[in-house]
C-alpha cells in the first residue's frame, strides 16, 4: 500500500487566514476573555497591545504582519507561517511574511482540488463511488480524503490524465501550476514539482468556501461536506492537514476556513517539520492562531 506519511486525521475534537485585494487591511486581534471575571489572559493582553501590526505587501496585496504572534511558534518550539484572510472585510493578517511567500509541496491538501477535478471531469461520478487502486484497499473519495492514505487519489489522478490535470490546476491558478511530465502523475503533489505558498492556499480556499471556483456548485458543496470538522451554533470549521515528508524541509500544513454568521475567514498554517511529534501541532497550533485573531472562540483553542 502506498501511504502518505501524513498521520493526521480529520478530528472533530479541539487540539493545539486570503489574499484579496482591498483598501485598508486591518484586523485587530483583541484580547479574548477567559474565566468568570471576563479578564483577558495575560499573554493575550500583552499581544493585544501590539495588535496594530506592520503593513506588508504581497505584489498588489496590502496586508498586516503580526510579529508579536511569532511567539506562538516559539512557545511550541517550531518555525512556520500563518495567514488569515477575512473575506468579507477584505483584510489579511500574516505571521511570518517571508515564509508566507515561500512555496512548498501541498501534500494531502491537494486532495481538495484533486477531488473537484475528478468530479468535474466525470472520472468519478460522486464522492461515494468506490475506487479500487491496484493491490490496495477499496475506498471512496469520502473515505479517502480524511485519511493519510493517498493511493486512491493517485489512482484518480491517473484517470484524470496529464492534459486534463494540467488544464485544471492552471485554471484554479493553484500554486506554481506545475504537475510535472506526462506519465508522472503519481506523486507530483507529494514530491513536487507542484508547490504552493500559504498565501496561495488561502486564495484557493476563499473561492472554494464561496463556491466560486470554475466548477459546478454541487461539486464544491460535496467537497465542503468532506472537509467539515465541527459545527456549533456559533461557527463551522473546515480543514485538511498535509505533510510533505518526502521533501526537505518537510512542510506540515493545516488549511481551511471558518464560517460564523456573515463572517468568513480562510487560513493556512505551514510548519517546518523537524520532529515526528510536530505533526500533532498543526491543527492545535492553527486553532490557537485562529483564537488569537478572533476567528474562533476561546473554547475552540488547541489542547
Amino acid at each position: 500500500m502506498r501511504i502518505d506519511t501524513d498521520p493526521a486525521r480529520a478530528l472533530r475534537t479541539p487540539r493545539r487566514a486570503l489574499v484579496a485585494t482591498g483598501s485598508a487591511l486591518v484586523l485587530l486581534a483583541g484580547a479574548a476573555c477567559a474565566g468568570g471575571e471576563g479578564e483577558p489572559r495575560p499573554e493575550r493582553a500583552d499581544r493585544a497591545a501590539q495588535s496594530d501590526g506592520t503593513p506588508v505587501a504581497f505584489g498588489d496585496l496590502e496586508a498586516v504582519e503580526r510579529p508579536d504572534l511569532v511567539s506562538l511558534f516559539e512557545e511550541a518550539g517550531v518555525e512556520g507561517t500563518f495567514v488569515l484572510h477575512d473575506v468579507r472585510e477584505g483584510s489579511a493578517v500574516v505571521v511570518g511574511a517571508d515564509e508566507a511567500r515561500e512555496r512548498a509541496v501541498p501534500a494531502s491538501t491537494f486532495k481538495l482540488p484533486n477531488t473537484l477535478i475528478a468530479l468535474e471531469t466525470g472520472v468519478v461520478t460522486d464522492i461515494d463511488e468506490v475506487v479500487s487502486p491496484e493491490d490496495d484497499e477499496d475506498l471512496s473519495l469520502r473515505e479517502a480524503l480524511p485519511t493519510s492514505d493517498v493511493s486512491v487519489h493517485h489512482e484518480v489522478a491517473e484517470w484524470i490524465g496529464y492534459d486534463r490535470m494540467s488544464t485544471w490546476v492552471d485554471r484554479f491558478d493553484y500554486g506554481n501550476r506545475t504537475v510535472g511530465e506526462d506519465g508522472e502523475l503519481g506523486r507530483f503533489w507529494v514530491e513536487g514539482p507542484l508547490e504552493i505558498s500559504a498565501v496561495e492556499q488561502t486564495t484557493f480556499l476563499a473561492a472554494l468556501a464561496r463556491a466560486d471556483l470554475p466548477v459546478q456548485v454541487e461539486h464544491q458543496e460535496a467537497l465542503r461536506e468532506l472537509v467539515e470538522l465541527e459545527r456549533t451554533d456559533d461557527y463551522a470549521l473546515y480543514g485538511r492537514t498535509g505533510l510533505g515528508a518526502e521533501t526537505d524541509p518537510a512542510p506540515g500544513w493545516w488549511v481551511g476556513w471558518v464560517e460564523s454568521g456573515d463572517d468568513l475567514h480562510t487560513f493556512a498554517l505551514r510548519l517546518d517539520m523537524a520532529e515526528d511529534t510536530d505533526t500533532e501541532l498543526r491543527e492545535s497550533l492553527g486553532r490557537d492562531f485562529l483564537v488569537e485573531l478572533d476567528a474562533l472562540p476561546p473554547s475552540a483553542a488547541g489542547a
